[in-house]
């Protein structure tokens, strides 16, 4: 896909019915993938648009959606979520950011949106005091770990599953 316009904005309450889309689509994506690994409940959207109502207005939250502007007006194309973590004993993490999520609808990828995402999600995480940001993805998703390592990171864990 060629360049889209778009701009980079936190969430607001108006945008929960579409982040819940989007997030569906990215636990679909997952299951679809590895379904004894990642699960599936049923009205998926609808919980991930309830918890990210609770993510909103929390401050060791962010959460950022990528809005294009499209011939049929003003469409959510992607969104980033994030949180600030304390030390973590049984990762053998001190405090840092954790990306969770970063979807781009199928619609928009290869546009530079995941890109403008992360540009903006972890200077996000950076300017509330996280000194690392660290971040999971599928061992399938290649075009994410491209993605992620064109944006500094580097693996660092393999998670094994068994079952």
């Amino acid at each position: 896909m060629s360049q889209l316009t778009f701009a980079i904005r936190p969430a607001r309450p108006e945008d929960l019915p579409r982040l819940g889309v989007l997030a569906g689509g990215l636990v679909r994506l997952h299951h679809a993938t590895d379904p004894r690994r990642f699960l599936l409940v049923d009205g998926v959207e609808e919980g991930y648009a309830r918890w990210f109502s609770q993510e909103l207005g929390r401050d060791g939250a962010i959460v950022l959606v990528a809005e294009a502007e499209l011939a049929e007006g003003p469409q959510i194309v992607g969104y980033a979520y994030a949180t600030l973590e304390g030390r973590d004993w049984n990762m053998l993490l001190d405090e840092h950011g954790a990306i969770h999520d970063v979807m781009v609808d199928p619609t928009a990828r290869r546009s530079g949106v995941g890109l403008g995402l992360m540009r903006a999600l972890v200077p996000a995480l950076e300017a509330r005091g996280a000194t690392r940001v660290v971040l999971s993805t599928m061992v399938q998703n290649e075009a994410a770990q491209r993605l992620f390592a064109a944006c500094g990171f580097r693996p660092t864990m393999i998670e094994m599953t068994r079952g």
